[in-house]
Formats: structure tokens, sequence, C-alpha cells
């Protein structure tokens, strides 16, 4: 037990390291002027003398800063030259290891977002991040799924077209007939979608290896910046049509509108996100991320026979492309919404249900373990490293919390159950419960970084709220463990007992007003 402890304290130190990283690298990320470097790579021996003059520039200017006593602006430079440096180093590689990067003036950037009850303010915001994100209109499309039955939907399309219509090169509205023996959810509906798209553009004169499809929620928003740093990122990858590319999704949007077990867990749900992002091994698409359309269609989109549609993609394309594809991480944040329905108590419950069906992508076993005895191309390691974090994953998500705080007492429960009572008499056994609450509560110390880091990502308190009302924002950060056990791992231990006794889960769409 004390291994299995001090194993998830190890766990909570690397998880604060890995979001205090990603936090910086948002941070230089989104203060980047990536227009710019997206243009250097049209000619890539110009950009190199361009940023060396300014990088020399800028060393004279912060010594004559340091030299005047003017510190802050000082530090701002060597911020400035420190980018600039760092995009520098990537000129140079890319120069000195023969890669060409793909002409960006050729790169169109396609959103392909399903909607299924969703109100039209919803979709509204939705729509107006894209249009505010930098990227030429002339190759900025929209597409957007509703069911051919969703009648408030396709009359929310339509008001949507009049608003935005011309702000597009094409704004595309799919009609999802729901085709007979597909699983009814996200998954299906992108998969209808995504060969309907593949369809127009090829029709058009797009070229589909031109084109980086955004898996867009209906409630995400886009960072102004998403589209030009998506475009470098997959400009200058040689294996661009062996990626995924994963944004960090921050859901923030409403933050401050949800009950507190709503807000801790969408909270753990963005922080969860941010150690995954350095973590490229482990990392899986979640919610929304992009691909190239050549790509989707050489995997056969999405499955329609799925609930856990984003998990699955990744998979499928991993099999297809014998183990080479993999999720490369944005460090750049997408922006959703907190579960918010009606009322306080339906919201709770809807809170629950979503965290269940995201908890379903334990039926990735299964479809994994299918998949990896039968392609005994990719090398017997891969395979059995891959499955080994998958089944991790989601094991620990349902019970380690539990063995964690209920388990330190078993050892000493057992042994005088069974007449064994020399090990409850030993320093060992005395102190075990002592050694491991130690343990926890360093990891739980661990909350004061993560506390820091939320203040500095989330939106500004609402200006009505109080003093007492402001305070007690820290405190709820004390609910952490018993809202984590109820509304995450509880759920993620429920799809798993449903899987294990045959009890399938119908996808429901979580309500969001």
């Amino acid at each position: 037990m004390l291994s299995f402890d001090f194993y998830w304290l190890y766990r909570a130190v690397v998880v604060i390291v890995s979001v205090s990283v990603t936090f910086l690298r948002i941070r230089d990320v989104v203060d980047a002027d990536w227009r710019a470097q997206l243009d250097g790579l049209v000619d890539l021996p110009t950009r190199q003398r361009v940023l060396e003059d300014r990088i020399e520039r800028i060393r004279v200017r912060v010594r004559d800063l340091d030299r005047a006593g003017d510190r802050l602006a000082a530090r701002g430079g060597r911020r400035e030259r420190r980018r600039l440096e760092s995009e520098l180093a990537t000129v140079k590689r890319l120069l000195a290891s023969g890669i060409q990067p793909l002409d960006p003036r050729r790169l169109v950037q396609v959103a392909l977002i399903p909607t299924y009850t969703e109100p039209y303010e919803k979709l509204e915001a939705t729509l107006r991040a894209l249009v505010d994100a930098d990227w030429p209109t002339e190759r900025k499309l929209v597409a957007i799924i509703t069911r051919e039955t969703d009648l408030e939907g396709r009359e929310n399309v339509a008001r949507l077209r009049q608003v935005f219509g011309d702000r597009f090169a094409h704004f595309f509205h799919i009609l999802d007939p729901l085709e007979p023996g597909i699983v009814i959810g996200k998954s299906s509906a992108m998969a209808y979608g995504g060969r309907w798209l593949y369809r127009g553009l090829v029709e058009l004169g797009y070229d589909p290896a031109m084109v980086i499809v955004t898996d867009l929620d209906s409630d995400y928003r886009v960072h102004p910046q998403y589209f030009m740093y998506l475009a470098h990122r997959f400009a200058i990858d040689p294996d661009r049509y062996h990626r995924l590319y994963q944004p960090v999704p921050m859901f923030h949007n409403n933050l401050w509108e949800v009950p507190l077990a709503v807000r801790l867990t969408a909270v753990g749900a963005t922080h969860i996100q941010m150690w995954r992002s350095l973590s490229p091994e482990r990392l899986v698409s979640f919610s929304s991320y992009a691909v190239s359309l050549r790509t989707v269609h050489e995997v056969g989109y999405w499955a329609t026979d799925a609930i856990p549609e984003d998990s699955r993609f990744y998979w499928k394309s991993f099999f297809t492309y014998a183990g080479t594809f993999r999720a490369e991480p944005l460090f750049i944040p997408v922006f959703g919404d907190a579960v918010r329905a009606r009322t306080y108590p339906r919201t709770l419950y809807q809170q629950y249900t979503q965290i269940r069906r995201w908890a379903w992508g334990v039926t990735d076993i299964p479809y994994y373990i299918h998949h990896a005895l039968t392609h005994p191309e990719i090398p017997l390691g891969v395979r059995l490293h891959r499955l080994g974090d998958l089944w991790s994953d989601h094991i620990n998500w349902a019970v380690a919390p539990y063995v964690l705080i209920f388990g330190s007492n078993l050892p000493l429960l057992i042994s005088n159950q069974f007449g064994h009572s020399e090990f409850a008499q030993t320093t060992l056994g005395h102190n075990l419960p002592v050694y491991a609450a130690w343990m926890l509560t360093g990891a739980f110390c661990c909350l004061m970084i993560l506390i820091f880091i939320e203040d500095r990502i989330a939106p500004p308190r609402p200006e009505s709220w109080g003093v007492l009302r402001r305070a007690l924002v820290y405190v709820q950060w004390l609910a952490v463990p018993a809202v984590g056990m109820v509304f995450s791992n509880l759920p993620a231990l429920e799809a798993q007992t449903r899987l294990m006794t045959g009890r399938r889960l119908e996808y429901r769409v979580t309500e969001k007003v």
C-alpha cells in the first residue's frame, strides 16, 4: 500500500510540473506573432536573416535598458529575444534538414461542427470566434452538421448563415439523415459529415492534402491565433498526414455560472488535458482537434458504431497507419462550456452522465486488443506499451482514489480478521495509516500550485461578486477530493461495471444552456 501511495504522490508531482510547463508554453504561444512566422516559411533564408538582425538589435537595446536601470523593459526585451531565438532555431533546423515546409498560402482551414439541441446563442458565439480568428477569409470554411429531423437546429443554421455567410469562403449546412445501423451520436454525425465534406470540397476543386479539418464541438471557441499556429505546425511537420493536432481544451466560457461541483470538475478536466499535452506518447484526441482531410479520408472517417468518438478515431488512425500515427500537442487553448442545465439538480446529473460517457472510452480496450492482434507489422513492444497506458489510465480513473483513501487500513483489517494480529503490532503496521496520510497530504499540497495557475488562466470573476464570494473561490478547492470521487471516479466505475456486465450505454447529448 505504501508503494501505491508513493506512486500517486509521484504522479501528483509529475502532473503539477507538467501543468506548470504547459501553462508557460501556452503563454509563449499566444504572445507570438504566428502570422509573421507563417509568412516566413515561404522564404526561409530571408526569414533567417531578418531574425538574426532583429535579435541583435534587441540584444543591444536590452543592454542599454539594463545600463539605464529600466529592468522591467529589459525583462520584456529578453522575453521577446527568447521567442525570436526559438523561431530562429526552427528555421535553422528546417534549412539544415532539407525539409521543405508546405506553402502556407495554399492551406485551407475548415471547421466541422456537429450540433444537436444547442441554443442559437451558443452557436453564434462559436461562429463569431471563428470569424474573429486570424486567417484569410477566402481560405476559411465552416460546415455545420444537423440532423434532418432537427427543425430548430436547421433554423439556427439558417440564421447563422444570414449573419456570417459572407465571412467565410463557403458556409456548408450538412443534413444528417441518421443512416440505418449507426449508433446515434457525435461519431456517426462526424462520419456522415466528413464524407459529405470530402465529396463537396473535391467537387469544388480543393486538394484534400491542403485542407485542415478542425473537429469543433458546438460550444467551443477557438483562440484568435488558433488557425495561424495550427497552420504553422502543420506546414513544418514532415509527418503531417500521420498526425493529429490537439489543442488544450479549457472549460472556462461559463465557469462562474455553474455550481461548485461542476466548476471543480471542469477545472480538473482542463488540468488533466494540460498534463497530457506534455506527454505526447499518452496523448489521445479529445473533444476538439485538427487533422488533414486527406488523412480523414484515408482512415475511413469516424466510426459509426462507437460512443467514444474522439479516442476511437485516434485508435482507428493508429492501426490504419501501422502505429506511426500520433497526436501532436498544440499549446494553445480552445474554450468550451462547463455543464449547465436549466436547474441545479439537473446540472449535477448532466455532469455525472457526461463523465460517464467520457469514461465509456474503456470500450477502446477490447477494440485495441482486437486490432493489435491483427497488426503484427506494429512492433510488439509498441503494442504492449500503448495497451498498458490505455489500460492503466482507465483502471486508475475508476479505482485509484478509493484505494488511496481506504486502502491503507486494509492490511490491518485483514490481519485482525484472520487472527494474525502480529502485523498490527509492528512499527510498520502501527504507522501505516500515518505514513499513507503524510503522502496523501503531500499530494494535496500540490493543489496550491494548481490554484496559482488556474487563477491566471481562468476568466475574471464577475464584477457583481463581493469580497466574501471571491474568497470562497479559494476555499472551494478543499472539496476537490469529494467532488472528484462523486463526479469523476464514480461515473468511471459505473461505466466499467456496465461494460463488465454487458449493459450498454446510450449516447446522450450533454445539456448546456
